[in-house]
C-alpha cells in the first residue's frame, strides 16, 4: 500500500478526519448533551452516567483483543464494518429509543470504537513512509481533540436548531460517507505475517505476551498515565482558574497542545526516538505542574501544560511502529494502548475527584505529578528492558 518514498496523504487524510474524527465522536457527541440527556430519560437517575462511560468499559475489557480479531479479520474490513456499525447505531441513537436499547447501541459503539482506533493507526503507520511517520501519527493523536472542538463549534448549534436526534443523524451520516469514500480508496493491507487462529486460551496468552513485551507494552503503559490525567485535569481545574479569563484557557489549552503536537513534537520526531520525545514531555509537563503549583490556576503556566502534554500524544502514537515492525505486532499494540486509554479516562477523573476532597488543589497537582513521574519511569524501566532483551519477538 505504501512505498519507502510515498504517502498517500489523501487516504491519512481520510483515515484521520473519516475514521478518526467519526470515532471520537462517538464518546464526544453524548459528552457535550450530557446535561439534556435527563429531559429524555427522566428516571434513569444515576444510571444515565453508563451512557457515556460503556463505550469506555467496553474498551477497558476487550483493548487487547479487538487488536487480535482486527489483526485476524483484517484492517480494511475491520474498519469498514467498524464504521458501518457506527453509522447504524447512530441513526438508531436518533429515534432516541428506551435507555435499555440506547445502552444497548452504546456497547455495540464501543466494540465500533475500539476496531477503528486499532485498524487506522495501524492502516497509517503502513502508509506511510518512515520519514513521515511522526507527523502522520501525530496527526492521528489529534483526533480527541479536533472532534471535541468541532462537536462544541457545530454539534451543540444544530442541536440547538434541530434537536438531539439531529446530532445523531448527523454522526451517522459522516461515518457512513467515511465508510463510502474509504471502501472506494483503501486497498486491503498485505502481511506477510498471517495471525494465529483466535481462541479464549489463545486471548488470554496474548494479553500476558503483550504487557510482557517491552516493545510491544512499552506505549500503553505510558499512556495509561497520561489519561489518567488529560482529560481528568481538563474537566476538574475549570473552578481554579481565574474567572475572567477562564473560558479563554479552556478554549485555548486542547488546541495549544494540538498545535505543539504538530509542529515542536513532529520536529522532535526527526531527531529523537518517540519515546524519549514521550520521555521529554513528561518532564515538561512535571514542571509546568510544579509551576501551577506556585501560581495556582495561572493562565501562562496552564498553556505550558497543555504544550508539554502535546509532545506525549503525538509521541505515544508514534512510538508503536518504532515497537512493533510488522502490521499484526502493531495491531496488539494499538489494542493494548486502546486498553489502557480507555482505562485511564474511566477512572482518572474519580481519582482526582476523591483526592481534591481529601487535600484540596495542591493535593490535586501532587497526585498528577506523581502520575506522569510513573510515566517516565514505566518508560525508563521498559528501555533498562529493551537492553537486556534487545531481539523484538512479541
Amino acid at each position: 500500500m505504501s512505498s519507502a518514498h510515498h504517502t498517500p496523504f489523501f487516504l491519512v487524510l481520510m483515515l484521520w478526519a473519516g475514521a478518526g474524527l467519526g470515532a471520537a465522536a462517538q464518546y464526544g457527541k453524548i459528552s457535550v448533551i450530557f446535561h439534556q440527556l435527563p429531559l429524555v430519560y427522566p428516571d434513569a437517575g444515576s444510571s444515565i452516567g453508563f451512557v457515556v462511560s460503556l463505550v469506555g468499559l467496553v474498551g477497558i475489557v476487550f483493548g487487547v483483543v479487538a487488536g487480535l480479531i482486527v489483526a485476524r479479520i483484517r484492517y480494511r474490513r475491520a474498519l469498514l464494518w467498524a464504521l458501518w456499525a457506527g453509522a447504524l447505531v447512530s441513526f438508531i441513537q436518533a429515534f432516541l429509543p428506551p435507555l435499555s436499547v440506547m445502552l444497548l447501541t452504546r456497547a455495540v459503539e464501543g466494540l465500533s470504537h475500539l476496531a477503528i482506533v486499532v485498524a487506522a493507526p495501524t492502516l497509517i503507520a503502513q502508509l506511510s513512509a518512515p520519514r513521515h511517520r511522526g507527523f502522520t501519527l501525530t496527526l492521528w493523536a489529534t483526533f480527541f481533540g479536533v472532534a471535541y472542538a468541532l462537536l462544541v463549534l457545530l454539534g451543540l448549534p444544530l442541536v440547538d436548531w434541530l434537536g438531539l436526534s439531529a446530532l445523531f443523524v448527523a454522526h451517522g451520516l459522516w461515518m457512513a460517507a467515511s465508510a463510502l469514500i474509504l471502501g472506494a480508496t483503501l486497498r486491503p493491507l498485505e502481511d506477510a505475517v498471517q495471525p494465529a487462529p483466535i481462541s479464549l486460551p489463545g486471548i488470554l496468552r496474548d494479553h500476558l505476551t503483550i504487557y510482557r513485551s517491552p516493545y510491544l507494552a512499552a506505549p500503553a503503559l505510558g499512556w495509561l498515565f497520561y489519561t489518567f490525567c488529560f482529560l481528568s485535569t481538563l474537566t476538574i481545574l475549570p473552578p481554579f482558574l481565574p474567572e475572567d479569563s477562564r473560558a479563554l484557557l479552556l478554549a485555548a489549552m486542547p488546541l495549544v497542545s494540538i498545535a505543539v503536537s504538530l509542529t515542536l513534537g513532529v520536529y522532535a520526531l526527526r531527531r529523537f526516538t518517540a519515546v524519549q520525545v514521550v520521555q521529554a514531555g513528561f518532564v515538561m509537563v512535571i514542571l509546568s505542574l510544579l509551576w501551577l503549583l506556585i501560581t495556582p490556576g495561572g493562565p501562562l503556566a496552564c498553556l505550558a501544560w497543555a504544550a508539554s502534554v502535546g509532545l506525549v500524544q503525538g509521541a505515544t502514537f508514534a512510538a508503536v511502529p518504532q515497537m512493533a515492525e510488522d502490521a499484526a505486532d502493531q495491531a496488539k499494540a494499538n489494542g493494548a494502548l486502546a486498553q489502557m486509554g480507555n482505562l485511564g479516562n474511566t477512572l482518572g477523573t474519580p481519582l482526582l475527584v476523591i483526592v481534591i476532597g481529601f487535600g484540596g488543589y495542591p493535593a490535586m497537582i501532587w497526585t498528577t505529578i506523581i502520575l506522569f513521574a510513573m510515566g517516565f519511569a514505566s518508560h525508563l524501566w521498559m528501555g533498562l528492558r529493551r537492553q537486556i532483551r534487545p531481539a523484538r519477538a512479541s
